[in-house]
């Protein structure tokens, strides 16, 4: 059998419930017709780059497969038949990816909050100049 790697973004408005319940779906139909699911992540809700069918928002899932070539047809073809599927993207692989995918590690490294790429801060005095050379500000009922 031949191994894929398949993503497909769902609609904004369904929660993340029915995103699970709509992989497991397809994960059935790959099992139905003879093959394997290797791994399937779900990367939440991203902001699309262009809106696809009114939507500016998709939820994204990732699915590792080990199926025939007519298995993973017949998957594609229930998610185009599907609403709430807005684009789906098949690709054959020689190898299945072990671990989190790329699109997972780089949520987790966010989530570490390292700001190593930028220098450090130095007092705000420095950045707008030494403020007590300036003249004392003046409050509304003072008069000069």
């Amino acid at each position: 059998m031949a191994l894929y790697e398949s993503v497909f973004i769902a609609r904004q408005d369904i929660s993340a419930a029915q995103v699970e319940q709509l992989a497991e779906t397809f994960a059935g139909i790959v099992r139905d017709n003879g093959g394997q699911i290797a791994k399937t992540e779900h990367w939440g809700l991203k902001t699309l780059a262009y809106k696809i069918k009114k939507n500016r928002k998709g939820h994204y899932v990732l699915m590792n497969l080990d199926a025939p070539a007519a298995a993973v047809a017949e998957m594609e073809r229930n998610m185009a038949i599907n609403e709430d599927v807005l684009r789906v993207m098949t690709v054959r692989v020689d190898k299945l990816e072990e671990g989190p995918s790329a699109m997972m590690q780089r949520r987790d490294e966010r989530d570490r909050g390292d700001r190593g790429d930028r220098g450090p801060r130095g007092p705000r005095s420095d950045r707008f100049g030494d403020r007590a050379e300036r003249a004392p500000r003046r409050e509304e009922g003072d008069q000069a």
